[in-house]
């Protein structure tokens, strides 16, 4: 994925509220400790349907990111270029994006919707409209779920030992589309549907977002695609085989555990790699409609 040499976003920011990890509850639900690497099991997927916490929390000091090492300068790079796309998006429907937030944190992390930490992966809060992620998520990426070294074989020693760039560009776009849910009012009418449907029907339109932001994230490379041309050869396989690892089947089945769609966070594996395809050969918001029909 070819990044270095744009701009990068100033929405970018870093807690100086760190410490130590949040025991018990969130690690608990994530399955083969996979999950969270990728996309992460979003602990505040039940508050974004009906149980955001306005004002809760949000107290963290933050500071402009000011640090010059790869990883802040990539988030940088990538959180701008979701901005260039989505506000080109917005502007041909006439209407304005609002840009995110984005804050890098370590450890632990309070935001609007409630405490996390370095277990909760990345995740958007609907209540303060901002995206968080740890420090040490691309390390993770790097160690523990193989999408390291030089995938494309260009034998390029920049790129030995780093996780696949475009695998991590599509968490942060993927939570980007959580933020646009927001700003179209999709999220807030999933929170109203799910407090009148029951709980199974409320895990449903839980896991329909979250499938909807993944066609968001196709939208994004797409468009992106034809703003700045960053993909290289690979990137867009590497993004599917990122889908289909951490679809709920394949990790309950990984974890030892029966398949049960009731207890779906984000889908399945083929229903990932399908909705972040519609999105990407699309580059169509109007291609995303996953709620069509949904109960």
């Amino acid at each position: 994925m070819k990044w270095e040499g744009r701009r990068g976003s100033s929405n970018v920011r870093t807690s100086s509220g760190g410490g130590k990890m949040i025991g018990g509850g969130i690690g608990g639900i994530i399955i083969a400790g996979i999950l969270w690497l990728v996309f992460g099991v979003n602990p505040m997927t039940a508050l974004q349907t009906g149980q955001v916490v306005a004002g809760g929390g949000g107290n963290t000091s933050t500071e402009p990111a000011t640090s010059d090492d790869r990883d802040t300068r990539f988030v940088k790079v990538v959180l701008a270029d979701t901005e260039e796309v989505w506000h080109q998006i917005f502007n041909e429907a006439g209407s304005t994006y609002k840009e995110p937030s984005l804050i890098l944190f370590n450890g632990q992390i309070s935001s609007a919707c409630g405490s996390a930490s370095s277990a909760t992966g990345p995740f958007y809060c609907p209540g303060d409209q901002t995206v968080y992620l740890d420090t040490s998520f691309f390390v993770e990426m790097r160690q523990n779920l193989g999408i390291a070294g030089d995938i494309q074989g260009s034998g390029d020693s920049e790129n030995q030992n780093k996780a696949g760039d475009f695998a991590q560009a599509y968490v942060i776009s993927h939570e980007v589309g959580h933020h646009v849910q927001t700003l179209l009012g999709i999220t807030q009418q999933v929170s109203e549907a799910s407090r009148q449907v029951t709980s199974a029907q409320a895990n449903k339109l839980s896991v329909l977002q979250e499938l909807q932001a993944d066609c968001f994230a196709g939208v994004w490379a797409q468009r992106n695609q034809e703003r700045v041309q960053f993909l290289e050869a690979g990137d867009i396989d590497e993004a599917i085989n990122a889908a289909g690892q951490i679809g709920d089947d394949r990790l309950a089945r990984a974890g030892g555990g029966a398949v049960v769609p009731d207890n779906f966070t984000h889908g399945t594996s083929q229903q990932r790699i399908q909705w972040f395809t519609r999105g990407l050969e699309s580059g169509n918001v109007q291609s995303c409609d996953t709620f069509s029909g949904a109960l």
